[in-house]
């Protein structure tokens, strides 16, 4: 069976930063890092991409920091400026991949609400046959239930998948199920480990 490539989406092939939304919204540096640190924080956010609701968590988050309710608001309506643009030379990989006929999946922590405002604005996915979302399965990387799903969806498993993604947990769990799992740093590194698995 043709060997996939299933590539995370955050710091992979898009720039993620929940400050590229905040600091345009607080002016004073030491209170934007408080923010980050203790109100939208990426461990908080991290809860809608394992399937909690908005609606229940915006709430919440209000009651504790009432004084911060329209920046918690604006995570919730604006989430698309909290991506810069692309990862530099991801995407032309992708292109790359999909010219050649190499099977390609996404498998992301990402929350639904989310997805569905970002997805559409993106046309490299349109090369992915299948995505995989965290918030839409109610289970996240590096639980193994996900890596199962992307295997009975991609009809593959073990070394039949070659797996990129940035958080050195979700390359152990790929590896411990006999991925082809690489740690992504750059495109120009990830390109290199792409030719050494055949792919380009």
């Amino acid at each position: 069976m043709q060997k996939a490539v299933v590539f995370d989406v955050g710091r992979v092939l898009f720039q993620w930063q929940l400050g590229a939304l905040f600091e345009k919204l607080i002016d004073d540096a030491q209170e934007l890092d408080w923010f980050l640190a203790n109100v939208v924080t990426e461990e908080w956010h991290f809860e809608h991409d394992r399937g909690r609701a908005l609606a229940d968590m915006v709430p919440e988050r209000i009651a504790l920091f009432p004084q911060y309710e329209a920046h918690i608001r604006a995570y919730a309506t604006r989430f698309n400026e909290t991506v810069p643009g692309p990862v530099e030379g991801s995407h032309d990989l992708v292109e790359r991949l999909a010219d050649a006929g190499v099977p390609l999946y996404c498998l992301t922590n990402f929350g639904d609400e989310f997805w569905e405002v970002f997805r559409p604005t993106q046309s490299i996915f349109d090369h992915f046959a299948d995505i995989i979302v965290s918030g839409v399965e109610k289970v996240a990387k590096p639980d193994p239930r996900i890596y199962e799903i992307v295997e009975a969806r991609s009809g593959r498993e073990g070394s039949a998948l070659f797996f990129t993604d940035d958080n050195p947990a979700n390359i152990a769990a790929a590896r411990a199920r006999g991925w082809d799992a690489h740690l992504f740093t750059n495109a120009g590194t990830l390109e290199a480990q792409l030719v050494g698995a055949g792919l380009l």
